[in-house]
């Protein structure tokens, strides 16, 4: 199978990385001065997993891409999103599947709106992964999960997601078919909400949220909120959700950061809107009160 990675920053790089490692036909989407180095020298990837490698990994631009990928994997940020569908048509053919792993929710459905005729499923994905330089990628922790699904109302070939998550297997992905990918994405969702923008608020890496304090009360404030927001919805989560993200943020590297917190402080563009934003509006909507997030809101503007 031939996969294509759109976005090489830390989870695309990721993905690529582990995906070329393992033996797999893999390509790149990137753009700028990112696609000129990796085209030059190769891919740097640092990881905790996989050690340090500089890796040949075919990049293209967008509109430079001579091939049709079986398994396309959107990375891009959540404002960039409106922009991929001219990307997927060109890149797909008729029995491509095409897997968005962003952090916001709803992304499949608005992607499959851009694309029509292309099997787009929806996923999220658990990592520590950013870009240390340009087209330079570092993995950091024990964590890199894939989860994606099959939204309802469409159907995949079993063979074909065997194969999927069988490559993602090899290649040393955890990777999960899910039964609910609308839950699961909610859930991704709601994490890493609370994560970035409790980091954000208080210019801290992951550790003093892994510890008793103001900063573990605010994630929890966070993610108590959202919980409320996803049960308006209907969404059975299946597990207490409190305890699920305490578990993920106990297990981060302490040093690490969201790349919102990353964003943020270089004065790049960001997805503050479709973490902290959204989900207030969503709320607003439903009639449901947000007083942890209307508080990181007040110091974290638009």
């Amino acid at each position: 199978m031939k996969y294509l990675i759109v976005g090489t920053g830390g989870v695309g790089g990721s993905i690529a990385a582990f995906l070329h490692l393992s033996g797999c036909d893999v390509d790149c989407i990137a753009r700028g001065a990112a696609l000129d180095a990796i085209n030059e020298r190769g891919l740097i990837f640092h990881s905790d997993k996989k050690g340090d490698h500089t890796l040949p990994i075919p990049a293209y631009s967008a509109d430079s891409y001579p091939h049709k990928a079986d398994v396309i994997f959107v990375t891009v940020k959540g404002y960039s999103i409106d922009e991929t569908g001219p990307v997927i048509m060109k890149c797909a053919h008729g029995n491509s599947v095409v897997i968005p792993v962003l952090n916001v929710y709803g992304t499949g459905a608005r992607i499959a709106a851009q694309a029509p005729g292309v099997n787009v499923l929806d996923g999220c994905i658990y990592i520590v992964g950013f870009k240390s330089g340009i087209g330079e990628i570092t993995q950091m922790g024990d964590i890199f999960h894939l989860v994606y699904g099959v939204p309802k109302g469409k159907n995949v070939d079993a063979d074909t997601l065997r194969q999927i998550n069988d490559d993602l297997t090899n290649a040393g992905i955890k990777v999960t078919l899910s039964d609910d990918i609308n839950r699961d994405t909610f859930i991704k969702w709601s994490y890493i909400s609370a994560m970035a923008l409790t980091g954000a608020y208080y210019d801290i890496p992951m550790g003093p949220i892994q510890l008793p304090g103001k900063e573990r009360d605010t994630f929890i404030g966070l993610t108590q909120e959202s919980k409320t927001i996803g049960e308006k919805l209907g969404i059975d989560f299946g597990c207490d959700l409190v305890n699920h993200h305490l578990a993920v943020m106990d297990s981060l590297d302490p040093h690490s950061t969201a790349s919102l917190q990353k964003d943020l402080k270089a004065g790049h563009e960001s997805e503050l809107q479709g973490q902290l934003y959204d989900m207030i509006d969503l709320a607003r909507s439903l009639g449901i009160p947000t007083l942890t997030y209307d508080l990181v809101a007040s110091r974290l503007t638009r």
